[in-house]
């Protein structure tokens, strides 16, 4: 007797036709869990790659805070009450939540700031540095060295937001893009007195992160011990945090026992960190339930059906078909439906990914057209573990029989 021959005389004796419905059933919620599951690990997926991928413009991942120590009306007035000594510092590094903490260093000499034509302004500018590693933005010409008059600077987002739409309209004088600033020279007049030098400043970058203007570290080292006025220490009043759950509550403690300030307006993005993971655990959670359910009544079927053909198995048996053939046979009438079920999950959520890689364009941020490692994950281990449930269910029923 042919192999196709056996086959077929196996599918009629084994296989019934009845309860069709409970089977469809069984494999639309397999379908459902399995795509909901896999759609929120695509969802988490995306997130913390938005949040820690190499390709942001930003790492959106870790918050950076800018903190301070509060002044007050008992403290106002008072010298280095404000100012965060080499112990403060070390113990911020080992604060809840704090990744790295960055010092940032202020200009202690003076910097007047001069520009003509029909923008013409002069003003007192205040400089800072923090290191390279926290500014969010990198420009390729961020470098200087003693000698050179042209100095490099970065500005506040914010500068030009507020020049733009509520200076320039009120003065009459013409809005800038980024790209216009970056074209202008600003001279800058660094010392007092017969003790001065006259540099040009460019505007090589725009931070959303930083909101004062930064120059390189080495420039205000520079400036600082040539022309800094004597007397006046290098102490740091403002720090640097990259933090990675501000919303954690021992990080909130912690500012508030040592009576540091920050911009709560900072903490958005671990609001929004908080806000999808309870959404990809839910969604997670309901299809692991979904899931089950579907494997249950799977696997609840396939067992009725070998059930209603227990005397046809018997028979089988009896004339000498071995329980690891039969086993065989049935897994491979039912496995192709699981896989095609896990199949069709895939490719929905291999269109979710592509289309949400899109869809993220347009707001400058940056997603793999494929869904990441961690789906690619969860579909092997809930496919190895179906697989699994369903070989076993078989050969067990059939080893009853």
């Amino acid at each position: 007797m042919s192999d196709n021959t056996q086959k077929n005389i196996l599918r009629k004796l084994l296989l019934r036709t009845q309860h069709r419905s409970r089977l469809w059933a069984a494999l639309a919620a397999l379908a459902t869990g399995t795509t909901l599951l896999l759609l929120s690990v695509m969802i988490w997926s995306n997130f913390n790659e938005l949040l820690y991928g190499k390709n942001q413009d930003d790492t959106l991942g870790s918050t950076y805070l800018i903190i301070g120590k509060r002044v007050t009306e008992q403290n106002m007035g008072m010298k280095d009450v404000t100012l965060f000594s080499a112990q403060d510092i070390d113990s911020l590094r080992h604060a809840p939540q704090v990744q790295d903490v960055g010092v940032i260093t202020s200009n202690h000499f003076p910097v007047y700031a001069m520009m003509g034509g029909r923008l013409a302004f002069a003003t007192d500018l205040p400089l800072e540095c923090v290191p390279d590693n926290f500014i969010d933005k990198m420009p390729a010409e961020w470098k200087w060295e003693p000698g050179n008059l042209n100095l490099p600077i970065i500005v506040s987002s914010q500068f030009l937001d507020i020049y733009n739409y509520v200076f320039a309209p009120s003065q009459g004088l013409p809005q800038l893009s980024e790209g216009s600033v970056k074209m202008l020279a600003l001279n800058l007049k660094v010392g007092e007195g017969d003790k001065t030098e006259t540099f040009s400043a460019h505007v090589v970058g725009f931070s959303d992160r930083i909101g004062s203007v930064l120059a390189p570290k080495s420039f205000i080292d520079y400036g600082n011990q040539k022309y800094g006025k004597p007397g006046i220490a290098e102490a740091t009043s403002q720090l640097i945090l990259k933090a990675k759950d501000p919303s954690d509550t021992r990080f909130g403690a912690y500012l508030q026992h040592h009576d540091y300030t920050t911009n709560s307006q900072n903490l958005r993005w671990s609001k929004i960190r908080a806000i999808v993971e309870v959404v990809t655990t839910a969604t997670g959670a309901l299809a692991l339930l979904l899931m089950g359910i579907g494997t249950l009544v799977f696997i609840l079927f396939i067992e009725l059906t070998i059930a209603r053909a227990q005397h046809s198995l018997t028979l089988l048996l009896q004339i000498g078909y071995s329980p690891h053939y039969l086993s065989r046979f049935m897994i491979r009438r039912f496995l192709p439906m699981v896989l095609g079920t896990v199949l069709f999950s895939m490719a929905i959520t291999i269109i979710g990914q592509a289309t949400v890689s899109v869809a993220v364009q347009s707001q400058s941020l940056v997603l793999p057209i494929v869904p990441g490692w961690p789906v690619w994950a969860a579909l092997v281990i809930s496919t190895g573990i179906l697989v699994a449930l369903v070989s076993k269910s078989i050969s067990g029923a059939i080893k009853k029989r």
